[in-house]
């Protein structure tokens, strides 16, 4: 069994064959929480893939919301990426220093959203790139401009009325990316919110079952395909997917992605804003 969309993710061997090549662009999309204690943007500059970009998902997010990095609007995306020579005609390879795709799923799923379709995720991440000895540089790439129109794809993102409006009939299925503890709200949230626990209605599945324990790349079709299908998802209900703050959320989406379906949401604002709000219901266990 193999993957319907295997375009979505890229080898270290595609990618060391391919680093010179005039359309590739490579981006850093590293991304830590504080209780990590790693800067992902000093990491980036210590090494980093020859040639890539930093992108970070703080900068180029919505700075007038209090949730944390929230979709910008399509002349922010557009300007931000056109100064990181990210542009149309472009194919943009993303990778993290997780190895777990979380950041760079999350930068995959972005450039989707506003209309740029030739992006993938390095599979395995950096942390394969190093293990395998392949070259890095300290360098600052050299800026050039790429021009940039950003399409926006409304189908693919989720906002809290449209998560509060499906409680009632559950016509679409929500997925939570988050570990079964803090789906369970046993286990406390790594940035703080008012309430623990989940979204009613809505199906465990960690994002990192998705992700092989030895090699930290995405497991094949027929496994995520037997995840998929333990959780509940069939080819005729919509699914969103969910995390702590729309991050992980999208390991899930590039999952199904793979398996065929291109149609997956994600509810940007995810547990940051449900759990943090009096007006939510909420379940445990």
């Amino acid at each position: 069994m193999t993957y319907v969309n295997p375009d979505a993710l890229v080898t270290t061997e595609w990618l060391a064959a391919h680093l010179s090549a005039p359309d590739v662009r490579v981006v850093d999309a590293s991304f830590y929480l504080p209780i990590q204690n790693r800067n992902a943007r000093e990491e980036y500059e210590h090494e980093h893939i020859p040639g890539a970009m930093f992108f970070d998902i703080d900068e180029i997010a919505d700075s007038n919301s209090t949730l944390p990095h929230m979709l910008p609007s399509p002349e922010k995306f557009s300007s931000k990426v056109r100064k990181l020579g990210l542009g149309n005609g472009n194919k943009i390879v993303i990778y993290d220093g997780t190895g777990f795709a979380s950041a760079a799923a999350r930068v995959w799923w972005m450039f989707r959203y506003f209309g740029h379709r030739d992006v993938c995720v390095l599979d395995g991440g950096f942390p394969a790139w190093l293990r395998e000895g392949r070259p890095v540089e300290d360098l600052p790439p050299v800026p050039r401009d790429r021009h940039f129109i950003a399409h926006v794809n409304h189908t693919l993102v989720r906002d809290f009325d449209h998560i509060k409006a499906n409680l009632d009939g559950h016509r679409e299925l929500l997925l939570d990316a988050r570990s079964a503890g803090r789906f369970s709200g046993t286990d406390r949230e790594p940035r703080p919110t008012k309430h623990t626990g989940h979204i009613p209605g809505s199906v465990s599945l960690p994002f990192i079952s998705l992700i092989d324990d030895r090699t930290r790349c995405m497991k094949s079709a027929a496994d995520l395909t037997a995840l998929f299908d333990r959780a509940g998802v069939d080819a005729h209900k919509p699914v969103v997917a969910t995390c702590g703050s729309g991050v992980t959320a999208c390991v899930l989406a590039l999952g199904l992605y793979l398996l065929g379906r291109e149609d997956v949401a994600v509810y940007d604002g995810s547990w940051a804003e449900w759990g943090d709000r009096d007006d939510t219901p909420i379940e445990k266990g």
